[in-house]
């Protein structure tokens, strides 16, 4: 693993000690499904934005997924943005369990917020949007990447406390879960956003033992559903 470039730079995490240090814990941080957003929007923390069609049978397949994995799931926590509730409500349904929302769960702030950038034809083209791409390590235009990793790895690390010995599921974003993922393994938060492993419904776990984090392993319950998918980045 590539050491972090800065380490007061890193999100100040103290895990909360377990009763029982060897208790095997597990928090899954699962991407929302396919959103209906024929506009190509970066719709951010937008409200108003749901799963399509694509995006419910996104949500259903990862709730089979994780019944029939035995996955011993006791909580079921969401971002407060209407896609992250979708997706994990049918999970939640499935282990008879209720939705609980966490504001530390939710997407990136993001300064393009609203706006489209495709190719060709977005705001990143207009030059009066560049200043706000002057420095991707940060990054510039939008929510600090440590300030992202903090408040995901604060809400992992109660979630691991009140799921002890068991698993939980945290339905969150792209992007936050990407750099938890990073902060998780001290690799460099600057990154290409075209080279995230996380796609749309998939699962990054966290492996604890006690407080510590063991590993992080990756799935894609819904691969299947993914060709064709909406690629809105940052969604």
């Amino acid at each position: 693993m590539v050491p972090p470039p800065d380490d007061d730079a890193r999100p100040d995490r103290r895990p909360v000690p377990l009763p029982d240090p060897r208790a095997r814990t597990v928090v899954h941080l699962l991407r929302h499904g396919e959103v209906h957003n024929p506009e190509g929007v970066l719709y951010g923390r937008l409200p108003g934005y749901h799963l399509s069609e694509r995006g419910r049978a996104m949500a259903d397949r990862v709730a089979e997924h994780l019944v029939a994995s035995g996955a011993d799931i006791c909580l079921v926590v969401a971002s407060p943005l209407e896609r992250a509730q979708e997706t994990a409500r049918p999970a939640a349904e499935a282990l008879g369990l209720p939705v609980g929302t966490d504001e530390r769960l939710v997407e990136a702030g993001n300064q393009f917020q609203g706006l489209t950038v495709g190719v060709g034809d977005g705001a990143l083209q207009r030059p009066e949007h560049w200043w706000k791409l002057r420095n991707p390590l940060r990054p510039s235009w939008g929510e600090p990447y440590v300030e992202q990793a903090t408040r995901m790895h604060a809400a992992a690390d109660e979630a691991r406390v009140r799921a002890e010995g068991r698993h939980a599921l945290l339905v969150s974003h792209q992007l936050p879960i990407w750099v938890a993922r990073l902060a998780a393994e001290r690799r460099r938060y600057a990154h290409d956003p075209r080279r995230r492993e996380c796609s749309l419904a998939s699962l990054t776990s966290l492996h604890y033992v006690g407080h510590h984090l063991e590993g992080v392993t990756y799935r894609e319950p819904a691969a299947d559903l993914l060709p064709g998918a909406s690629g809105v980045a940052g969604a």
